[in-house]
């Protein structure tokens, strides 16, 4: 009796495990359920377009002949820099001395050149922004002599900005509500009556944060979608309306990286300047800009030329949206003052200007990885930058020093299959990677 119970009890057991065994499509092991991709916003991309490094004259003409070039270094936004008819009573050749708000630089061409430019920038899939001077106009400016009560005065005479030394304009007075209503006509004159995206507003610490919230509000009355740029790191400026603001913190950080090597003290200052930003705004980060290059060639801020390129990868990856000054794609190795016209030949650097397409097209094709927040590491003094999205990751290492650094890759990543978006191979990450001076190594799996 127990032994023919043991039989039926195993044979119950032989059976089911037989069950368990056969075709594999019943009882199996419970899948692993795959993390799903997280939505991530479209790279957003600056170029800013210096007309006086175009051509000497019909410039916007220029700029629209290398719109494919430009827009071939990733370029989403093209901010033109001040385009407006120019004063010349006390001038310096700064392009921020505003004569006419209506007008267009005669140099630099006509209203139809600009729509052309605009059409065509729209036509390659780029957003075309003004630089906008808000602050102050030309000495000659036709509302000094019709309503000097819009300008800033003391014992009767008008004043430039108080201790700017920017002798070559004079100070508007914003407690003037007709002044006021002046320049938002004109904001929104470009907007509504050439098609302009937006603006990049300069010297926004010099005018009254409510003005920005009345002048943007405007805008967006005819286009909703305008793009508005501060020139300031000040967070305060995103409840006026804008959407970027300018990383100095970080190109300052940046800087210092590439002198002293202190990878931590560089993440500790990107991450207090990332914790500030508010949902759903960003920074402008950047090498360089026109108030750099005229100051310092690139290359001497940071090293040498491929120090410079090395500076832009980490710029690229490592959050918020880049920016890349008209010059930058072609490594210039002088200062460049933007007051003068200099004209630069855009095929005197082909290696260079390979590279940025190549840093570029990698930042577009692994943008969609960029989900969250980077994990920030540095391993034997490289700049280790990781993004991940689902099943898709992209890995970023740079040596940011004049010395060779072999380095061993985190164990997460060692040995996995990416793309080396610099060489276009399919490979294996290997476990050890040698960095020469200033090299940079990006992987993109999908």
């Amino acid at each position: 009796m127990k032994k023919t119970a043991l039989f039926f009890i195993l044979a119950a057991v032989f059976a089911s495990l037989v069950g368990c065994g056969g075709s594999g499509k019943e009882n199996t092991e419970p899948e692993i359920p795959q993390e799903k991709p997280v939505e991530v916003s479209d790279l957003v991309v600056f170029y800013e377009a210096n007309p006086k490094v175009f051509a000497t004259s019909k410039s916007l003409n220029a700029i629209s002949d290398r719109l494919p070039e430009i827009q071939k270094l990733g370029t989403t936004v093209l901010w033109l820099m001040p385009i407006n008819k120019l004063g010349s009573k006390n001038a310096v050749g700064s392009p921020y001395c505003v004569r006419d708000y209506k007008a267009v630089n005669p140099s630099y061409g006509t209203n139809d050149d600009l729509k052309a430019l605009i059409t065509k920038a729209h036509g390659l899939g780029m957003k075309v922004v003004m630089d906008w001077v808000a602050n102050h106009t030309s000495w000659d400016n036709d509302w000094i002599t019709a309503h000097p009560e819009w300008y800033t005065q003391e014992n009767g005479v008008i004043i430039s900005p108080k201790g700017t030394g920017w002798n070559d304009v004079a100070d508007l007075n914003y407690n003037n509500k007709e002044m006021r209503a002046a320049m938002t006509d004109a904001l929104v004159f470009w907007v509504k009556e050439i098609g302009i995206d937006g603006y990049r507003c300069d010297a926004v610490d010099y005018v009254p944060v409510d003005y920005w919230t009345e002048a943007i509000a405007a805008i967006r009355k005819v286009k909703p979608e305008a793009i508005m740029l501060a020139e300031s790191s000040d967070m305060k400026y995103f409840n006026a309306g804008f959407d970027y603001a300018y990383g100095w913190p970080y190109q300052s950080a940046l800087s210092q990286l590439f002198k002293s090597g202190n990878v931590e003290t560089f993440y500790t200052k990107v991450d207090k300047e990332r914790s500030s930003l508010p949902e759903g705004k960003h920074l402008m980060r950047f090498i360089t800009n026109h108030d750099q290059a005229s100051e310092n060639a690139p290359s001497s801020i940071y090293g040498s030329e491929k120090a410079c390129l090395a500076a832009h990868v980490i710029t690229t990856f490592i959050g918020e949206y880049p920016l890349i000054y008209s010059s930058q794609e072609i490594g210039y190795s002088s200062k460049l003052n933007f007051f003068n016209n200099n004209v630069l030949d855009w095929n005197s650097n082909p290696t260079v200007t390979k590279a940025y397409q190549t840093i570029m097209a990698a930042a577009k094709e692994s943008q969609t990885a960029r989900a969250g927040k980077p994990v920030l590491s540095s391993i034997s003094g490289t700049v280790c930058i990781w993004w991940k999205n689902a099943s898709e990751g992209i890995f970023v290492m740079v040596n940011p020093t004049k010395n060779t650094i072999t380095a061993k890759v985190p164990m997460e990543r060692a040995g996995s299959k990416m793309k080396d978006m610099v060489t276009g191979s399919e490979t294996n990450v290997p476990n050890m990677v040698e960095l020469g001076p200033y090299e940079y190594k990006i992987w993109y799996k999908k």
